[in-house]
Order: C-alpha cells, then sequence, then structure tokens
C-alpha cells in the first residue's frame, strides 16, 4: 500500500491517505516486520504489536526469541511467524525491513536493544527497552539514528530526558529527538511527533477510550508496520498516531487492546475512501 501524511498548516495530524498495492503487490514487497517476544507469561505485549504491524499491512511479521517464549506464541497466533533466537539476533537480514523491541520485553532486554540497532534496521524503540537504558540514556542515544522511533509516555521520558521539562510536550519533543537523533513519538492526550531534523507534529484525533493495558502496543505495532512497508520513521510515527486515535474514537465504551486490532481494517478503509479528500502531503 502507499500512504500519505496529511497535516493542518498548524501541524495537526489529519486522515492520512492511502492507495491499494499495486496488481503485482506479493507479501515479500510488502515488507518484513520482526517484533521481540517477551518472556513466558508476558507474552501478550508483543503479540499485540507483531498482530498490528501484520493488520496495518506488512507482508510478513515474525516474532523472534528464545523457544519458550514461542512455545507460547504459537498457542496464540497463526498467521504470524516465529523464529528462534538469542538477544545476538542472528536472524535479522536484509529482507527484513523493520523491528520493534520493548513491549513486554521484561529485563535483561538491554543487549538485545544494542544488537538490534547495531544491526541499522529501522527500529521502534517502546516501553522496557526504553526503561532498561535509565540511568545510562546516552549509551541509547549514541546507538540510535533518525530510521528509529522512540514511543515513550511521560514517565519513560522523564526516565531518559530527566532535565527536560515535559510541561510544554511540543519542546520536549522536540528536544529529545535532536539530542537522540531519532524520532521520538510523546504519548498523552495529544502525541506530539518530533523529527531530528526540527519537524513537529501533533495528532489531536483520539480518544478516551485508549486509556486501556496494550494500548501503547499496538500502537508500536503500526508504526512497525507502516516502517516495514517503507514508510519513513517520522511520517510513519504520525500517520500511526492518528490511526490508533481514530481506533479509539471508533471503538469507544469497551474497547480493549485485544480488540483494538479488528478495528485497524475498519480505520485504514476509511482512508481509502477519503484519499483525494485531505490536504497536501508528502507521499511515502
Amino acid at each position: 500500500m502507499g500512504f500519505t501524511l496529511n497535516s493542518s498548516g498548524d501541524g495537526t495530524i489529519l486522515r492520512p491517505s492511502l492507495v491499494p498495492p499495486p496488481s503485482d503487490a506479493h507479501k515479500y514487497s510488502r515488507g518484513h516486520a520482526m517484533v521481540w517476544s517477551g518472556p513466558v507469561l508476558h507474552t501478550g505485549a508483543s503479540r499485540l504489536s507483531a498482530q498490528a504491524a501484520l493488520a496495518v499491512g506488512a507482508g510478513l511479521v515474525t516474532l523472534v526469541g528464545e523457544r519458550a517464549r514461542l512455545a507460547e506464541q504459537a498457542a496464540n497466533v497463526t498467521a504470524i511467524m516465529l523464529r528462534e533466537t538469542d538477544m545476538s539476533l542472528a536472524c535479522v537480514d536484509d529482507r527484513v525491513t523493520a523491528f520493534a523491541i520493548g513491549p513486554g520485553a521484561g529485563a535483561g532486554v538491554r543487549q538485545a536493544v544494542l544488537n538490534i540497532l547495531s544491526r541499522n534496521v529501522p527500529t521502534i524503540i517502546d516501553a522496557d527497552a526504553l526503561t532498561a537504558f535509565e540511568g545510562d540514556p546516552a549509551t541509547l542515544f549514541g546507538a540510535t539514528g533518525p530510521t528509529d522511533v522512540m514511543t515513550p509516555h511521560i514517565g519513560e521520558f522523564r526516565r531518559l530526558f530527566a532535565d527536560i521539562a515535559t510541561d510544554n510536550p511540543a519542546d520536549a519533543a522536540r528536544r529529545a529527538a535532536d539530542r537522540a537523533q531519532c524520532v521520538v513519538l510523546l504519548k498523552g492526550s495529544e502525541t506530539w511527533v518530533a523529527s531530528p531534523d526540527g519537524r513537529t507534529l501533533v495528532n489531536r484525533h483520539a480518544s478516551p477510550w485508549l486509556a486501556t493495558a496494550g494500548s501503547g502496543d499496538v500502537l508500536t505495532g503500526l508504526i512497525c508496520g507502516l516502517v516495514a512497508q517503507g514508510v519513513t520513521a517520522f511520517d510513519a510515527a504520525s500517520m500511526a498516531a492518528w490511526l490508533h486515535g481514530d481506533i479509539g474514537v471508533q471503538g469507544g465504551p469497551g474497547l480493549t487492546a485485544d480488540n483494538m486490532i479488528g478495528h485497524i481494517p475498519l480505520v485504514l478503509r476509511g482512508c481509502l475512501h477519503d484519499a483525494s479528500a485531505h490536504g497536501s502531503g508528502s507521499r511515502t
């Protein structure tokens, strides 16, 4: 699929535009996303990310980790592939187009984060993968680059950027992106997306029904799935923020992270139908 990021003159993210895949598209041409599996009895968060990456259009999605983790994943997934690996991530090759790490990852994920970043695969870093660098954020910042995305909520942000005030989230996200030299998506009632080149956008299209366990893991998967398809890190984070918000708007009362996945095709269809109805954006 082809995605176009749309925004208003004041920097507010609007409904993205979606063009169907070409007639000769196949699963390999639509990108391969990988997601680091959480440990036994904590696999749900990474599974949500993988399911979201697949639903948003990645041609292949693989959950990776040690065998015991994957045995638990196998009882819960079908279309998502499983591949055994240790923290060396030897399974990652040039066919992998995006990687997500952090949701439900647990303790001890620090080395895996550094190993994947050293391979220059666009990486979405969330949750435990951020917290792993509390007290030593410079090591993480020395490994990240413009194709990577950090997705902290306020608490995680303060662990990494303790000296950056969060009372002005636009400025906070911008300063953080400059320091880490990667895209930073700062989650909140308004979600700010900043690029190391100074660009900043805000998503105001959201819903309080998104305040449910696992919601952020779905957002991470949306970003990963978009990046896997060739969308730039900044555009992917911005569009995913809007899509995630629209899931909340459409889902309403009773929304859970489990049923968020089923709303993704409906949200994408809305973007397809409105593809010519919105303002200018950059083709990705």
